[in-house]
């Protein structure tokens, strides 16, 4: 059996925003459509009780993220008896957080985070002007007063060291670096992720003229720069991951490294499917063949079948572009989205390796050479 590493948990399937990249509606799958607006209580039981029986199975432990949609909109109730059941079923250690635009962060949540041992991330993309202009309302509104409001609650918190793990932003290479790494600073996070856009060889990302360019590469580079002249500067993880990879380390996520990782999503109606970022590629690109599901399926059921372990395998590249190039270690291929092409699916290195090569080269120029 595949260990488990990451278990995230959909318990709502709409959300009250519409950022223009979103994998989940905006790039072509429909199967968000055919779920449950909110996971059901006999759903959220199934769960728990799966997520108990594994862990007397796998001793090591597993975290769990709750997701969307927005995971918010299942209301503070209902969260309150999610978090409790899952809780109960789980050793106290075990890791819980949870993934927010952060809109509808209330006091009353906050507590419940607090007391349940929940972390939250907010997803933020940068200052206002960069920040409006993917994440918005389904009526075109910006959303930006709303997140900062809703980070400022939380960071006003009396437990606010604990509950606010960090943002997690998606790059916009028409932004200007500086203004985004000060923007960040300012607010002080415990983190921030940046991310990619989505896309792939044969719909590339937004932002990104063409297989070669390196306009991601180039935002990235600069950041670096800014990032290792800052005395005091901000977490950045995968600025520090790729700087660790690079001495000899290992990395903390997927996307870099030759780390595979133990990922299932539950949808709220509790099927069971891929990395559910894979929908960028085609639709139903998440789903198993197998029909999987927590109301009929023991979770180590479905990691120890030959189908998992193939979807597990998919991590690593199996381009011989990949295979043969001497930054392997440290790219690691990329997401496993960023490899799709219509044609051959997954054989092929990632849209983003020219941006890969080039920041990894321009990291290489600050450390020893060895």
């Amino acid at each position: 059996m595949i260990e488990l590493d990451t278990v995230l948990i959909k318990v709502a399937s709409r959300c009250n925003i519409n950022c223009s990249y979103c994998y989940i509606y905006n790039l072509g799958d429909t199967g968000w459509a055919s779920m449950p607006n909110q996971i059901s209580d006999e759903t959220v039981q199934a769960i728990a009780r799966a997520l108990g029986q594994l862990t007397r199975i796998q001793c090591r432990p597993f975290a769990v993220v709750l997701h969307g949609g927005e995971p918010l909109l299942l209301g503070a109730q209902r969260l309150r008896r999610l978090i409790h059941l899952i809780r109960s079923k789980l050793p106290p250690e075990t890791s819980l957080s949870l993934q927010t635009n952060g809109i509808l962060l209330s006091d009353e949540l906050l507590d419940l985070f607090s007391e349940t041992r929940t972390t939250v991330s907010v997803s933020l993309d940068g200052p206002r002007h960069v920040h409006d202009r993917s994440r918005v309302g389904h009526t075109g509104q910006g959303t930006f007063d709303k997140v900062l409001q809703g980070i400022e609650r939380l960071r006003r918190h009396r437990d606010a060291n604990f509950l606010f793990s960090g943002l997690l932003a998606v790059i916009d290479p028409e932004s200007d670096p500086d203004v985004v790494y000060r923007f960040f600073k300012e607010l002080d996070p415990p983190s921030v992720d940046f991310l990619y856009r989505d896309g792939n060889h044969s719909r590339l990302p937004d932002g990104k003229s063409s297989l070669q360019s390196t306009e991601y590469g180039q935002w990235l580079a600069k950041l670096l720069d800014i990032y290792l002249a800052d005395a005091h500067p901000i977490r950045i993880r995968f600025l520090d991951d790729l700087i660790k990879l690079m001495l000899g380390g290992a990395g903390t996520k997927d996307g870099v490294g030759l780390t595979s990782y133990g990922l299932l999503i539950i949808d709220t109606d509790g099927t069971i499917t891929k990395n559910d970022t894979l929908k960028s590629a085609y639709d139903g690109a998440d789903r198993f063949g197998q029909k999987w599901s927590v109301h009929t399926h023991a979770l180590s059921e479905v990691l120890s079948a030959p189908e998992f372990a193939e979807y597990h395998a998919m991590q690593r590249p199996t381009s011989q572009v990949c295979l043969s190039c001497p930054e392997l270690r440290v790219c690691g291929g990329g997401m496993t989205l960023h490899r799709w092409r219509d044609d051959n699916g997954f054989d092929n290195p990632s849209v983003y390796c020219a941006d890969q090569k080039l920041l990894i080269g321009h990291t290489r120029k600050y450390l020893p050479v060895t």
